[in-house]
């Protein structure tokens, strides 16, 4: 393709032996996490909250209790904690989680599994190419109309990020999107923007992406349907004031090249947009593909859209006939069974289907255990009984707080955490079993605090240096860290005051 070569990160010097940092990954870092929460937890007091009928704890009932744990019992609770973060088992009589127990499951077996799955269904739609090709297309078709091509590749990004996550697949369109930008006269930082500012925003705005809003309604004990409203109006509004500033700065580049924040390497002047290789055509199979994906994720979110309450904003309201109410294991059944529909309708074969299917999962394992992990640490706090008194402890700080201000509270306290665990998530599984009971609390919807949490999220991986989609976007790009900083400032301001007002709106109408 061309220009393709001049996409890859500039030549450097490694740093001397013993110099270079790379920030641990995700499953390192809740390991740190595991280790420090066992070790404190034998210096927080064990206390707990009186429980309502659904199990709820009730508001100004906490009350310290005598633990019967020994050293013994919490030296096993450690070493099992990976395995209770998976299966689990809670006991109704005493709370304890263990693999052992009867009673209700407390793992994220559900959950890991889903991920397995939706990680399979996503391989297998790649391997088709149909994605791939269908986004080049849409591109090249719109290579002489630069602020529409803009619009429309960052539309595309954004949807596939609000419902499936789409970030780190996006590494592989520099090849063809800094061409088409510098061919329309403007930079590198444009194409960048384009980029890593499209997906962000729809997963910041996430409406059911599995491994954002799924995982933490899952640890909030909602529905993933639950909070979509307030979602899709933030997509909307956000995706929009988003592309706005991408074109923005766009336009001020092409009229004058000299207010470019990023520069011009040698032969970026030099791109032809009608000279450009224009992609292959889409198959009927890759257009039958591409209808199918549609279809599956139109269903999923019909399925799990409590449409009574969505349309009445009665969160009591009797269901209607056709919902369907599906949690996690129909959503896995469902993803199974679509990524088999999907080879079978590209043809694959028996043998290369199953491969990629496997494949597919063992791709999205690394995910997957980060969830149990994550689990793994509240199976500790549970087990210790210190879960209540932490909650305890924040419940004092938002005490008397009104219910916008809590939600953006939510917001606030997780913008440390999503630098910590860039995993979407592990850090909804470890910070949901403790802020949607604040959510009670407060008054406030679980949804609302579920959203506050992902957009945070969001938020901060458009920026941070711990994620991989903006570290490797900007050397794919040849673009400065320093200088994708000085572009995105301002409209990180701008969304974080956003975000606050949907928040805070959302908290008083729910």
């Amino acid at each position: 393709m061309s220009g393709a070569a001049e996409t890859g990160p500039a030549p450097r010097e490694e740093p001397p032996a013993g110099r270079k940092f790379t920030f641990p990954s995700a499953l390192t870092v809740l390991v740190v996490v595991t280790l420090a929460v066992w070790a404190l937890a034998f210096l927080i007091p064990p206390g707990a909250y009186d429980r309502d009928a659904e199990g709820a704890p009730v508001q100004g009932t906490y009350h310290r209790v005598d633990s019967d744990q020994g050293f013994a019992d919490r030296l096993n609770d450690l070493f099992l904690s990976p395995v209770n973060g998976l299966y689990g088992v809670q006991d109704a009589e005493t709370g304890e989680v263990g693999p052992e127990l009867a009673g209700e499951l407390y793992g994220s077996a559900g959950v890991f599994l889903f991920v397995l799955a939706i990680g399979a269904f996503i391989t297998v739609v790649f391997a088709t190419g149909a994605l791939d090709r269908g986004i080049g297309r849409l591109a090249h078709r719109l290579r002489d109309r630069g602020a529409l091509l803009i619009a429309g590749v960052m539309l595309v990004f954004s949807l596939l990020g609000t419902v499936e996550g789409f970030a780190e697949e996006t590494l592989g369109f520099y090849g063809l999107i800094i061409p088409l930008m510098l061919a329309l006269g403007y930079d590198r930082m444009v194409a960048t923007g384009t980029v890593i500012l499209g997906a962000g925003i729809g997963v910041l705005c996430s409406t059911v992406n599995p491994f954002a809003t799924g995982v933490a309604s899952s640890a909030a004990d909602i529905s993933l349907g639950d909070g979509i409203v307030l979602r899709a109006i933030m997509w909307v509004v956000l995706t929009a004031v988003t592309i706005a500033y991408v074109v923005r700065y766009a336009n001020r580049v092409r009229a004058d090249p000299g207010r470019s924040l990023s520069g011009f390497l040698p032969g970026d002047r030099e791109h032809d947009a009608a000279g450009a290789v224009e992609p292959p055509e889409l198959t009927g199979l890759h257009r039958a593909v591409l209808v199918l994906v549609a279809l599956v994720f139109g269903f999923m979110i019909f399925s799990v859209v409590p449409w009574s309450s969505a349309l009445t904003g009665d969160a009591d309201a009797t269901p209607y006939g056709i919902e369907l109410g599906w949690s996690f294991p129909q959503l896995a059944a469902l993803f199974l069974v679509a990524a088999v529909l999907v080879g079978v309708v590209a043809r694959f074969g028996e043998q290369r289907l199953c491969a990629t299917v496997v494949q597919g999962a063992a791709d999205f394992i690394s995910p997957a255990l980060v969830i149990v992990l994550a689990r793994g640490v509240t199976v500790i706090m549970n087990n210790a009984r210190i879960t209540d008194t932490v909650l305890h402890s924040i419940e004092g700080v938002v005490s008397g707080t009104s219910s916008a201000l809590f939600a953006v509270f939510v917001f606030l306290v997780n913008l440390p955490l999503a630098f910590l665990i860039p995993s979407t998530s592990g850090h909804a599984t470890l910070a949901m079993p403790i802020l949607a009971p604040l959510a009670d609390f407060a008054g406030v919807s679980r949804a609302v605090v579920v959203t506050a949490w992902q957009a945070a999220s969001g938020w901060m991986n458009l920026w941070v240096p711990t994620t991989a989609v903006t570290i490797g976007g900007v050397a794919l790009a040849r673009v400065g860290y320093d200088r994708y900083l000085r572009f995105v400032w301002p409209l990180l301001a701008i969304l974080a005051v956003l975000i606050c007002g949907f928040v805070a709106l959302g908290a008083v109408w729910t």
